[in-house]
């Protein structure tokens, strides 16, 4: 089991640039990516974007690469006809000013857009080979984070979950005593009118309409196998979130019926124990991928 949220770091340094990683995430519904590049990188996304959606099925995702060069290989070239150009246009207007053309600045004329052009190529597999092996490092830290924090919410769900258990086995052991109170009630109503001339057919009917009305048997059995079926996506689906709210949904409707079919006080006191529970593990299967 893996938590949504998770963070890594990662930055390496060396004679020709530093190079950082940082990935972090949230919850989210769905798989929600963001790649942040340098500009000149920006054909790697699709390659780290494959990366991530290895192991990453949900959660919003932004993966923020970083290079920082410390030696440049870039070649500057000067266009010598552009700089005459701007001179002898710059003297024109000095002359027509009446100021000295011949103190005019070099600065004011290499200053000039393309009179100096940095020519720099982009190596993409050179970057690519810097990124990699840091990438990959802060990536595995990421997965492992994602997964402590998984095993934590894994515990805390099983811990809840035993709860559940333990209310739907409460209101399993309480059904029969239901039945035998609703009989009693009804009895001793009829006794009390009848006294002991009362029908027992029509004691065992009413008690029959009563419990047709208020028995939670059918409630009982499919809270028990929704209850199995968190069980079984715990142990065994990698990516149980998604399911684990449909199924705790269908959970919640069998203990709702329960709750309204009640006459007890112990039983409802125990509905609300449930509900408690129930609601811990919807509200942490959002953190679940």
């Amino acid at each position: 089991m893996t938590s949504m949220t998770g963070y890594s770091y990662n930055e390496v340094s060396t004679e020709k640039a530093v190079v950082s990683v940082e990935i972090k995430s949230v919850n989210s519904r769905f798989l929600d990516l963001s790649i942040n590049l340098p500009p000149y990188l920006s054909q790697l996304e699709s390659y780290y974007r494959a990366k991530i959606t290895e192991k990453v099925v949900r959660g919003k995702i932004d993966v923020f690469i970083r290079i920082k060069e410390l030696e440049s290989d870039s070649e500057v070239i000067a266009d010598t006809g552009a700089a005459v150009s701007y001179m002898q246009a710059i003297k024109k207007v000095a002359d027509s000013c009446g100021y000295d053309a011949n103190a005019i600045p070099l600065s004011i004329i290499i200053s000039q857009p393309g009179v100096l052009n940095i020519n720099k190529t982009y190596d993409i597999e050179k970057y690519k080979q810097m990124v990699d092996p840091v990438f990959d490092l802060s990536y595995q830290k990421f997965i492992l984070d994602r997964e402590r924090e998984g095993e934590n919410l894994k515990k805390d769900l099983l811990e809840k979950l035993s709860v559940l258990e333990n209310c739907a086995a409460f209101f399993k052991e309480w059904q029969p005593k239901m039945e035998d109170a609703f009989k009693s009630q009804i009895t001793a109503r009829f006794n009390e009118l009848l006294g002991d001339g009362a029908d027992q057919n029509r004691i065992m009917t009413e008690t029959a309409a009563l419990l047709v009305k208020y028995t939670i048997n059918e409630e009982i059995v499919r809270l028990h196998s929704h209850l199995k079926a968190v069980r079984d996506e715990i142990a065994n689906n990698p990516v149980p979130g998604k399911k684990l709210d449909f199924i705790c949904q269908e959970a919640n409707r069998e203990i709702n019926t329960i709750g309204s079919k009640n006459q007890f006080a112990e039983v409802g006191a125990m509905v609300i124990k449930a509900k408690d529970a129930l609601e811990n593990i919807r509200e942490q299967s959002k953190n679940v991928e």
